[in-house]
């Protein structure tokens, strides 16, 4: 039993004082920090790079677990779908920005996947 409570604990230090409001059918910007790795051929030599990368796209899922949290992003990019599933308390999502709020009645909208073009649009929540 100890040891829950001390994982417990760790989670709860690790956690996110701002958690980014995240609902289903939302149009978002994730912006995430990413490192990239270069290597110099002539010295031989490693170099780190960290850049911000925004993936932008409808979020179709939400998955809920304390620390463990998740949102799932679906974009179409080229004409191939792209999803990309984002820790809410991961320090490499710097932010999180709605850009559109969407109008669904569905908890996951994984349906999206089988659609083409307008079909795949989400409706937009009138306020």
């Amino acid at each position: 039993m100890n040891a829950m409570n001390a994982l417990q604990l760790i989670a709860q230090d690790s956690l996110r004082q701002e958690i980014p409001e995240v609902v289903v059918g939302d149009t978002v910007r994730v912006h995430v920090r990413i490192k990239e790795v270069s290597k110099d051929e002539k010295k031989g030599k490693e170099g780190v790079r960290v850049r911000i990368q925004v993936f932008e796209g409808t979020v179709i899922a939400k998955q809920h677990g304390g620390i463990a949290e998740t949102f799932t992003v679906r974009r179409v990019s080229h004409g191939v779908g792209v999803e990309r599933v984002f820790p809410i308390h991961s320090p490499s999502v710097v932010q999180v920005e709605t850009i559109r709020k969407g109008r669904v009645r569905r908890g996951k909208l994984y349906y999206l996947r089988g659609r083409v073009g307008k079909a795949a649009k989400v409706r937009a929540q009138i306020r």
